[in-house]
């Protein structure tokens, strides 16, 4: 069975993280192995974290240390990780429904791809509920990033050996890495990948 690792950095994220965590709490996959690396909050993330972990009964794993931003942060997750499949959920952001990661895992284990991605909501940051718009996605054609297009990053779910063979974020750009990374993935090394229509996450404005 594939697992599936969902990584979510933190910073002084106390306000939004247990919304997240409930989330990844309430998918009926349970094949999952969940990371957080937390950049040395000064609020009560850390506290957060701790109340949370027994309920995964030994599938998350985390580290708080000062970091050199959150593409850094993202990479030491990806360097914990031992899943399958890597998976990135902000710490302020929510999975859709119950049956997201399950159908994720359905991709990877009914077709020859090293990646899948889907649609996202954009809501409202203190009413999850209220969408403000919607990013709807689909299939990767080459050359389509010259064309504007790009998978939304937190729907992105690659195979963990993609990051071994093509690498991790680029630290050095600082508002883009994710944008780079799937570029990279997609456009340069071609990896195999298919669209998933279906809506992943809420993302908070």
């Amino acid at each position: 069975m594939t697992t599936i690792t969902i990584i979510t950095v933190t910073y002084n994220s106390a306000n939004t993280l247990p919304n997240t965590i409930e989330s990844v709490l309430s998918q009926q996959y349970q094949n999952i192995e969940y990371i957080l690396v937390d950049g040395q909050s000064s609020d009560n993330t850390i506290e957060i974290i701790k109340n949370y972990e027994k309920r995964f009964n030994g599938k998350m794993r985390w580290i708080s240390e000062p970091d050199k931003g959150i593409y850094d942060a993202m990479n030491k997750g990806i360097s914990m990780a031992t899943g399958d499949i890597i998976g990135m959920l902000n710490s302020d952001d929510i999975f859709v429904d119950e049956h997201v990661l399950g159908d994720i895992a359905n991709v990877f284990e009914n077709n020859p791809v090293e990646c899948t991605y889907g649609n996202l909501y954009f809501v409202q940051h203190n009413n999850i509920n209220k969408i403000v718009r919607s990013w709807e996605s689909s299939q990767y054609t080459p050359g389509a990033f010259r064309k504007g297009w790009h998978p939304a990053h937190p729907t992105f779910y690659v195979k963990r050996q993609c990051y071994i063979k093509y690498g991790l974020y680029d630290c050095s750009l600082k508002v883009s890495a994710d944008f780079e990374l799937m570029l990279r993935f997609l456009e340069k090394q071609q990896i195999s990948n298919l669209f998933l229509n279906r809506y992943f996450v809420k993302m908070r404005i």
